[in-house]
């Protein structure tokens, strides 16, 4: 008669609950969000020294520039930072601001202002197209003083956002999309984003539903070797 390890069942159990637990936990990662929210905006961005544009983190009405510096605007639709459309164009300071002298108490700004592609306008604009432009501003002034300077009529919202440089677009500010060239839609609204409501994907309920089939059957190991 053959006997039985004592603890042997409890980690074959514990083994199956452990495999349990990682399926679990990797499902969950792997699925991640159904989706990124896309929203219509106006970029704001700095070079660096190497010439590269970088995101900038301060919002233009914060941000102080020095004499020589280069920043740039692009609108477009994006999810974040990390996928906003960079401006395009030349960015060189001295091409751009060669007819704008140095003057005492200022400084000059070298802007490059990129409307985006009909793309990504809202329903019924058509963008107009890049440019660029020197500014000169008191030596204290912020990027949206420079910005102001030079491509009124200038639109911003309650909260500082900026919505609109030369008045465009002529309306809407910052606002959630559906996807590039789609009708726009409020952030907080419940309009149909194309049939994705953000819900669970098949693959994470497949996924739940493996989980809980190893899960009854671990639990069914145990009561039949306590049995």
């Amino acid at each position: 008669m053959s006997r039985r390890h004592p603890g042997r069942g409890r980690l074959t159990v514990a083994a199956l609950l452990t495999t349990v637990l990682t399926l679990f936990v990797g499902t969950l990662l792997a699925a991640g969000p159904a989706h990124a929210a896309d929203y219509r905006y106006w970029s704001f961005w700095q070079q660096g020294k190497d010439g590269a544009w970088v995101y900038a983190t301060q919002g233009p009405s914060i941000a102080r520039p020095d004499d020589g510096d280069v920043e740039g605007f692009r609108f477009a639709v994006s999810a974040n930072s990390g996928s906003a459309e960079k401006p395009r164009g030349a960015a060189d300071f001295d091409a751009i601001c060669a007819d704008t002298p140095a003057k005492d108490g200022h400084k000059r700004i070298a802007l490059v202002i990129d409307f985006g592609t009909p793309g990504d306008a809202p329903g019924g604009e058509r963008p107009p197209k890049p440019r660029t432009a020197c500014a000169s501003v008191d030596s204290g002034g912020t990027s949206a003083d420079a910005l102001a300077a030079v491509a009124k009529p200038l639109r911003y919202n309650s909260s500082a956002l900026l919505c609109a440089i030369s008045g465009y677009p002529k309306q809407g500010c910052g606002e959630q999309v559906s996807g590039k060239g789609d009708k726009s839609e409020s952030a907080q609204g419940n309009g149909d984003s194309g049939g994705d409501d953000g819900g669970p994907s098949v693959g994470l309920l497949a996924g739940i539903a493996a989980i809980v089939a190893l899960g009854a059957a671990a639990v069914w190991q145990a009561r039949r070797r306590r049995g």
